[in-house]
């Protein structure tokens, strides 16, 4: 198996959604992560993706507003870790304009043939990193639970058409 090489970050400034437990194996669900054009069909908070998916590209993201507000908003990163059916991970940077850095990692562990487990952090990095959990880690956090749940439901549909036949949901 894959180690996966990911950072430790202080639990302070790291959202970490519920864990799920998806009847599907661990290639149906990294199929679903990386259907960029399908996710407006099932991911309720990145309704919108374009990237290569390349080490270094950008993840051009529409994001739902989930601080309270009802508009969406663009975001973007840069893939910073790909393996396959295991790790899918991007980074914001910082820049002369923002010192704002943070980094998403979004993880699928086999349990056997069948079944994975799934869950996803964003670690909030840099000067700014307590503000910026103290400001939005809350709502990120509801946001990807959100995900998560969606990514159990539609990679389980997906899963079950292909093997018994049902329709997606």
């Amino acid at each position: 198996m894959t180690e996966l090489s990911i950072p430790e970050y202080d639990s302070a400034t790291t959202v970490r959604s519920v864990e799920v437990e998806i009847d599907a194996p661990a290639s149906v669900v990294w199929e679903v992560l990386t259907d960029l054009d399908n996710y407006p069909n099932w991911n309720p908070f990145c309704i919108a993706v374009e990237s290569t998916l390349e080490i270094g590209a950008p993840v051009n993201m529409t994001l739902t507003d989930y601080s309270g507000a009802t508009e969406t908003f663009p975001y973007t990163e840069y893939v910073c870790a790909v393996v396959p059916e295991r790790l899918l991970s991007w980074e914001l940077r910082p820049t002369e304009i923002s010192a704002q850095a943070a980094r998403r990692d979004q993880v699928i562990e086999p349990i056997d043939e069948n079944r994975c487990r799934y869950y996803s952090t964003d670690a909030f990095l840099g000067e700014e990193a307590h503000q910026i959990m103290a400001d939005s880690g809350v709502w990120v956090k509801r946001a990807f639970d959100d995900t998560a749940v969606a990514l159990k439901k539609r990679s389980e549909a997906l899963h079950a058409e292909r093997t018994l036949g049902s329709p997606t949901a």
